[in-house]
């Protein structure tokens, strides 16, 4: 059992700890900054240094099928829009609903991608089927012989650093302290058990609630605080183009198994390309999944299968260089369900993590509800789903 602590007087007291400074826990503080929360903000790293900071900045809708999740991504949906209005120029985050386009290359996929959109519609996803023939108004450089497609509009993107560094410089001016480069090395907890704060080399923050922010290294925080959450690794490869022509790629564009590939639990390698341009003019080209730990070792064989399904999608690929690859770890709970708000076991614990590949456009729906759970409200949507003692005690995979 981890050792609880009650801890010497702080230095510095609020009304939550937000642990963790990627885009959840950047949204987390911004919502909850502006709700009237005083927030402090603690991460053992830089803003965006976990899995934000490895993240290609998708917001999308098209690869959730109809319930919980979905209507999480649709409200964040609403959301994203209305913060890439609401930050200042100076803070801009590179939001662009580019829109998606997921392509059946056979009849038989097509019936199936059919049926699950057909869920998604009656959820309130916009989504349009395109015959074989339209596609390349779409995407003029797909390859031939396609069965079809479905075009996903409120598909989207934002740069996920230049978020989470804009959304915490926003909570700063609403009174927010940023506290980067201090580990939490306990969970103050008084004799009830409940918490009171975090421990950092530097000095204890009191508060009645933390959130758990941590990403992928979230189950070592719920383990500080005395709880079980089963947040494993999941490794991915991006590879990433030289500048090409721009338009090259209009949409983010993936196969249809690219859906069954995120909804799996294989540890072993998983391969399905989600090709995308930018305005740089580099194109990326994700994903793989593969559960390895935190073993950062390049894989040949991954950026291998990408490079091929990329260019199977888009032949004229096939002649640019891929000039660098980067990786990250996506936080995998068992359910790929992420886990939001109060945690029963402990009280004054919350979490905001396990979204897997799902974050960087879950973030706020995530703080929206977290913020409302801090504030002892209703949440817009029910958190059932999400609860974090969902888990028996020995589930890790």
């Amino acid at each position: 059992m981890p050792t609880r602590h009650s801890g010497p007087s702080s230095h510095l007291t609020a009304d939550a700890v937000i642990v963790g400074a990627g885009v959840v826990g950047a949204a987390c503080a911004y919502y909850a900054a502006r709700s009237g929360l005083s927030v402090a903000v603690v991460d053992r790293g830089p803003v965006a240094g976990g899995t934000t900071g490895a993240g290609e900045g998708n917001l999308l809708v098209s690869d959730k099928e109809a319930g919980p999740e979905l209507d999480l991504a649709l409200l964040s949906t609403g959301l994203w829009r209305e913060l890439a209005e609401a930050l200042p120029p100076e803070d801009a985050i590179e939001y662009e609903l580019k829109g998606g386009l997921v392509i059946a290359p056979d009849e038989t996929a097509l019936t199936a991608l059919r049926g699950f959109t057909e869920g998604q519609r009656r959820a309130g996803v916009e989504a349009y089927e395109i015959p074989a023939t339209g596609l390349h108004d779409l995407e003029p450089h797909l390859a031939p012989g396609l069965a079809g497609g479905v075009h996903y509009p409120q598909d989207a993107q934002v740069q996920p650093a230049r978020a989470a560094a804009a959304l915490l410089r926003a909570a700063r001016r609403t009174g927010a302290v940023v506290r980067l480069g201090e580990e939490v090395t306990a969970v103050l907890t008084d004799s009830a058990g409940a918490v009171r704060g975090v421990r950092t080399p530097k000095g204890d923050l009191h508060a009645p609630a933390v959130v758990n922010a941590t990403g992928t290294w979230a189950a070592g925080l719920a383990a500080l605080a005395g709880t079980h959450l089963p947040v494993l690794p999941r490794r991915g490869f991006v590879l990433v183009t030289e500048p090409l022509p721009p338009g090259l790629i209009r949409h983010k564009v993936y196969a249809a198994d690219y859906i069954a590939d995120v909804a799996s639990g294989a540890a072993d390698l998983q391969s399905s390309a989600v090709v995308e341009g930018t305005p740089a003019g580099p194109v990326l080209i994700g994903s793989t999944r593969e559960r390895v730990g935190f073993d950062r070792t390049l894989s040949t064989e991954a950026l291998r299968r990408l490079a091929s399904q990329a260019t199977a999608l888009f032949p004229v690929l096939a002649d640019a260089h891929a000039i660098r690859t980067y990786c990250g770890f996506r936080p995998y709970l068992p359910d790929h369900l992420p886990a939001i708000g109060p945690d029963p076991r402990v009280p004054g614990l919350h979490h905001a993590c396990g979204h897997e590949g799902a974050g960087i456009g879950l973030a706020p729906a995530t703080a929206v509800l977290v913020t409302a759970a801090l504030r002892g409200e209703r949440p817009s949507l029910p958190l059932t789903a999400f609860r974090p003692d969902r888990f028996p005690q020995g589930d890790a995979a």
